[in-house]
């Protein structure tokens, strides 16, 4: 148990048997009144987004979150199979928590998997991942970088947009977290 003073970013709450994390929070202290705590919260598992209001020192339970660095080993049917790189333990995360992550997901990549009570929530992964180019339109001559987009295939089976001058079997950088194309490897 804590209290709302000592809220901080990135903390997990349990709340009404849900997990939600503290993407923002600010203590106000009104002229007139208690203060108060104004907060933003992210379901972990669903993603919504809800701003709630606490009286300042009210209680809230915590949740303990335990964060590893993982390695993805196969796709088993719909699951995902993890390996804990200093304990060589298997996870088995469903696709569902695994998510729009997939299309960025190669074997053998490193990854960072959160649980809760032995429970997969999600997974996180490096801000930008390197793949190569399956299947794109061919350039024409005379084509520029700042000219306009096309989209490729890459290796996972992802869509992503590319200038028009980036060919089949190429290596790019992907931003993992809207799927931009970067630049070449």
């Amino acid at each position: 148990m804590a209290t709302t003073n000592d809220l901080k970013n990135g903390l997990v709450l349990n709340l009404d048997g849900d997990l939600w994390t503290v993407v923002e929070f600010q203590h106000v202290k009104p002229g007139k009144g208690g203060a108060f705590v104004r907060t933003t919260l992210k379901n972990v598992l669903s993603g919504k987004v809800v701003d709630r209001t606490f009286n300042a020192g009210t209680k809230v339970e915590t949740a303990t979150v335990d964060k590893r660095t993982m390695q993805y080993l196969y796709l088993d049917g719909e699951d995902y199979v993890f390996m804990d790189l200093e304990t060589y333990e298997q996870i088995t995360v469903p696709g569902g928590t695994v998510g729009e992550a997939s299309n960025f997901l190669l074997p053998e990549a490193e990854v960072i998997v959160a649980t809760h009570e032995g429970a997969p929530l999600y997974i996180e992964l490096p801000t930008s991942v390197i793949l190569e180019i399956t299947y794109t339109e061919p350039g024409l001559q005379g084509d520029r970088s700042t000219g306009g987009t096309k989209p490729a295939t890459v290796e996972t089976g992802a869509t992503v947009n590319v200038p028009l001058f980036i060919s089949t079997g190429e290596k790019i950088k992907v931003d993992t977290r809207d799927s931009r194309y970067l630049g070449r490897a």
